[in-house]
C-alpha cells in the first residue's frame, strides 16, 4: 500500500481549479505532517493553510512552476492549484533549515495522494512578497516551502533515465508529464 501511494505521489502541476479542498482536508494534512518524525523532537516546523480563491491567487503570484519547462510559465487560469499548505521554520526553535521539512512535506504528500489530490513542492518562492500576504511575523517565521495541492488535471509518468543521464523532466505533444528516474540497479551501490 505504501509502495502504491509513492508510486502515484508525482509532482502535478496542473489541476482542475474548480474542484475545492476544503479547509478541514487541510487541517488534516497538516496532521500528518505535525505528527511525523522531528530531528531532536523539537517540532520547529508551523504552517499556514490556504484554500479561499481570493487569497490563493496572492500565493499563485508568488510561485515560479516547472525550472525545466523553459517555455511554461505556470498553470494558467482554471488550472491553479485549489489550496496550498506553506511550511513555515519557527526560528526560535530552530533558526536554520534541515530534514525535517522533507519528512514532514513527503508525509502531507502521501496523504494528499491518499485523499484523491496532487500536488508540487514549491521552493522557488518569493518569499518576502508571500510572508506579507499570510501577515506573518518575518521575526519568528521563515518560509520553508510551499505545498500546491489539488485534483491533478494532467498525466505524469514515470519513465527510465535516457541513456546519456538527463534526468529532466519533459512534455510530449499532448502534454503528458514524463518523470525519468535512476534504475534501481544504478541506485544500489552495494548489497552485503
Amino acid at each position: 500500500m505504501v509502495y502504491d501511494l509513492v508510486v502515484k505521489s508525482r509532482s502535478y502541476r496542473r489541476f482542475y481549479e474548480d474542484r475545492p479542498i476544503s479547509m478541514e482536508q487541510l487541517e488534516s494534512l497538516i496532521d500528518l505532517g505535525r505528527l511525523s518524525p522531528s530531528g531532536g523532537n523539537n517540532q520547529y516546523i508551523k504552517y499556514a493553510a490556504v484554500c479561499d480563491r481570493k487569497k490563493n491567487e496572492e500565493v499563485f503570484d508568488c510561485l515560479a512552476w516547472a525550472g525545466y519547462l523553459k517555455d511554461w510559465d505556470g498553470p494558467e487560469k482554471g488550472e491553479r492549484p485549489a489550496g496550498y499548505i506553506i511550511l513555515l521554520r519557527d526560528k526560535t526553535i530552530n533558526p536554520n533549515m534541515s530534514v525535517d521539512e522533507g519528512i514532514s512535506a513527503q508525509s502531507i504528500f502521501l496523504g494528499a495522494t491518499e485523499m484523491g489530490f496532487g500536488g508540487c513542492f514549491l521552493m522557488n518562492v518569493q518569499r518576502g512578497k508571500l510572508a506579507k500576504i499570510l501577515e506573518l511575523d518575518e521575526e519568528r517565521y521563515a518560509i520553508s516551502m510551499v505545498i500546491a495541492l489539488g485534483v491533478p488535471k494532467e498525466e505524469v509518468v514515470i519513465t527510465d533515465v535516457k541513456e546519456d543521464g538527463d534526468i529532466k523532466y519533459y512534455r510530449d505533444a499532448n502534454q503528458v508529464h514524463y518523470v525519468p528516474k535512476r534504475s534501481h540497479e544504478e541506485v544500489v551501490v552495494k548489497k552485503f
